[in-house]
């Protein structure tokens, strides 16, 4: 259910709208807009009367909501979520590039992506410390060793850090590095994880599982929102369908899909979206004009000898031209990069 509150309304008029709401069994989510102040109500009895609410004093209107994930709803937010990082703003005007290699290799390595990703324009770098990996075999991450060389690399640059939480256990440790948490197409579905990342105040990266429907993707972010962790992104990183030729099938109406349906701010993830880094720029331009709020991007100074996915991972002279490119096309539609 949604309290929205009359322009104006006092904080004693609010409260009183969460008090009775609890009294009810909802458990209350407060966004405040530029003009209303929207109450969220999840759980309560079926049999609540709206009415009740309607008449109280400083209520404008109350909605009940029909889909299953509440918090993440549009309706929750009109205006939209800006998440706020340092001076760093995703889900504004400005589309957020953040580029960087696959895994964290060595201290040589990060420094040069760093390097790289910043003179390009893009304003966060991303690398895994702890890879999740299809074979026991492959190489596995450099764990906090990785996470320190990032964190020096990106404060010498100005970046901001994006790296892969595995499992609840290390959300300490991501979050003393990291600035932003991502959550794995295979973690998509992680339920005890994404209950402990609501209880942290940390932006949260959350991808769609390899085989999730757009509304999976949103209840997984409302578990997290159920916590009280509002910063959160979705990111379209491409599902699996019969064809072959390309690692995933890179889904672009997903973007405006989940934009119509959710205030929430949309990442698209080209890279893991395609497999190849030929098929990278066309979708990252494809992306942008389709309304993505940020690019999530694999770029490697020697990807012919990265250690994980170099086949889908730019030159950096790549870069440099795709976000000539991705300036032009914001422009058209209203963004910058």
């Amino acid at each position: 259910m949604l309290v929205v509150m009359q322009q104006g309304a006092t904080e004693a008029q609010v409260q009183k709208i969460i008090d009775r709401l609890i009294e009810d069994g909802f458990d209350v989510h407060r966004s405040t807009g530029t003009i209303h102040t929207v109450l969220g109500g999840v759980g309560g009895k079926d049999s609540f009367d709206t009415a009740v609410v309607e008449q109280m004093d400083g209520v404008k209107e109350v909605h009940r909501i029909v889909s299953p994930y509440k918090l993440v709803s549009r309706a929750f937010r009109p205006q939209g979520t800006v998440i706020r990082i340092k001076d760093v703003e995703i889900g504004g005007s400005q589309v957020v590039v953040m580029a960087g290699p696959c895994s964290v290799e060595s201290q040589e390595q990060i420094e040069r992506s760093a390097d790289i990703v910043a003179d390009a324009g893009a304003k966060v770098i991303r690398g895994g410390a702890f890879k999740p990996r299809s074979s026991p075999y492959s190489f596995q991450g450099m764990g906090e060793e990785g996470l320190q060389i990032m964190r020096a690399a990106a404060d010498r640059r100005g970046l901001l850090v994006i790296s892969e939480v595995m499992e609840k256990e290390q959300i300490p440790l991501l979050s003393q590095y990291s600035d932003i948490l991502q959550i794995g197409a295979r973690n998509m579905q992680n339920f005890n994880l994404l209950r402990a990342l609501g209880k942290i105040r940390k932006p949260v990266l959350l991808k769609r599982g390899i085989a999730a429907t757009v509304e999976e993707l949103l209840l997984s972010a409302e578990y997290i929102m159920s916590g009280g962790n509002y910063d959160v992104m979705l990111c379209e990183r491409g599902i699996r369908t019969f064809e072959t030729y390309t690692r995933n099938t890179f889904d672009v109406s997903a973007i405006p899909v989940l934009q119509k349906l959710s205030h929430l701010p949309v990442i698209a993830d080209p890279s893991h979206g395609t497999g190849r880094r030929d098929l990278v720029p066309p979708m990252a331009r494809a992306a942008v004009a389709a309304g993505a709020d940020g690019l999530l991007m694999e770029v490697h100074h020697d990807p012919d000898h990265a250690m994980s996915d170099g086949a889908q991972s730019m030159y950096p002279a790549q870069l440099n031209e795709l976000m000539g490119q991705l300036r032009l096309i914001a422009t058209a539609v209203g963004r910058s990069v």
